[in-house]
């Protein structure tokens, strides 16, 4: 019965909630392995990151030096236990964080950050995270990187959204790119929207990596979906275009574009808010 109890947690859980949620499963500690996992087996795991509340990737930037700190994308509102208010973001603060990658085989490893280099819910919905170990520790265990697309992605593109957290995936199609996506108190702009079929995330999927089919390079960082066709609250994002027109889309998902973050990159990797390139929240 105990068995039985917790599955029905684990569907209502995963039937009502989606990827603003934060799931009440301690995912670093709990040896249960979700029900969905059966469909991990059509995916490639190498590099994807398991946190306590939320999923990730371990990406590099291109041209960063192997023996560079690994670096980790997930969502801005995976940062902490309450979001972030609106205008606010994090830059270069100290941490102590442990999470999981798996290697090529689905075997999880455990990694620690050391820094929030950025994190924000304004304007995206995004964050990095570095960890004490470098690329080439990863290389040790069998884990190669992700590389961040430095360019804007197009929509019909085929993507793979992989779940540390559930372990399994998705696979859709870019539909659109929103002009505006407004969720509670935040304004996303220019996010991905997913086509109708095939990623349709859930809780806990949150700052899993959008990655160009076949390939490994990310392109964004899914973030949230409309859950009960309401508008504009926490978990029912609507859509604002150019001329202030607002329209509500139930069970659509959404991400968050990741390219732009090449433009606030020092000549050592870090996020450089004095730049004068940089268009993020600062």
């Amino acid at each position: 019965m105990k068995n039985l109890s917790f599955l029905l947690f684990l569907f209502f859980i995963t039937a009502n909630t989606y990827a603003h949620i934060k799931i009440p499963l301690e995912s670093l500690k709990s040896e249960i392995t979700p029900p969905l996992n059966m469909y991990s087996k059509d995916y490639n795991f190498e590099g994807i990151v398991k946190l306590s509340n939320c999923s990730g990737a371990i990406i590099k930037f291109k041209g960063q030096s192997v023996d560079s700190n690994a670096v980790v994308l997930t969502n801005g509102h995976c940062l902490r236990g309450s979001f972030l208010k609106n205008n606010e973001f994090i830059h270069k603060k100290r941490v102590s964080r442990s999470m999981k990658v798996a290697d090529g085989n689905m075997k999880f490893h455990k990694v620690k950050a050391i820094e929030i280099m950025y994190g924000t819910m304004t304007g995206t919905d995004s964050a990095f995270y570095k960890l004490r170990e470098t690329y080439r520790d990863l290389e040790a265990l069998s884990i190669m990187p992700f590389e961040l697309s430095d360019t804007r992605p197009e929509a019909g593109t085929e993507i793979n959204i992989i779940s540390g957290y559930w372990e399994r995936g998705y696979s859709c199609e870019i539909d659109k790119f929103i002009f505006r996506l407004k969720e509670g108190p935040w304004l996303f702009n220019d996010s991905i929207r997913f086509t109708d079929t095939g990623c349709k995330t859930i809780g806990g999927t949150s700052g899993s990596p959008i990655i160009m089919h076949n390939t490994r390079t990310v392109i964004g960082v899914n973030n949230t979906a409309n859950e009960s066709g309401r508008k504009c609250t926490v978990n029912n994002p609507c859509e604002i275009d150019e001329e202030e027109k607002v329209s509500v889309l139930r069970g659509i998902s959404y991400g968050q574009q990741t390219y732009q973050f090449y433009s606030c990159l020092d000549a050592d990797y870090n996020i450089d808010l004095n730049r004068e390139s940089c268009n993020i929240t600062k």
